[in-house]
């Protein structure tokens, strides 16, 4: 084996190496992707949970006369404890859980209606 052959094996190599450090960045991102999502979605069932533990116990509590008289601006309080909760209320994200960041449009819906 002349030097020549060494020199193209050593470069063939680090080639493949590069190929090989890619692939690993590319499934490094994607595996940083997967473990966002599924954060974010443990996070919304936790919140769906316990919404949905709340409802349960308040449908146990409620009775007719109570529903009939509810007051105005409750909707809006309940919109308010929405978006506490980690919640979108505008129409443009509804439903959809915040990342921990404000958001603009929910806050001047907020506002809006005080």
């Amino acid at each position: 084996m002349n030097k020549r052959e060494v020199f193209e094996q050593v470069s063939d190599m680090e080639k493949r190496i590069g190929e090989l450090y890619e692939q690993l960045g590319d499934l490094k991102e994607h595996l940083g992707n997967m473990l966002e999502e599924n954060n974010r979605l443990s996070i919304e069932n936790h919140h769906l949970r316990n919404r949905l533990d709340g409802s349960e116990t308040n449908d146990e509590e409620t009775d007719e006369s109570h529903v009939a008289n509810e007051i105005p601006g409750e909707g809006y309080d309940n919109l308010a404890r929405l978006y506490e909760e980690g919640f979108h209320i505008c129409n443009v994200h509804f439903g959809s859980p915040r990342q921990d960041e404000d958001c603009l449009f929910c806050l001047m819906f907020l506002n809006k209606n005080k």
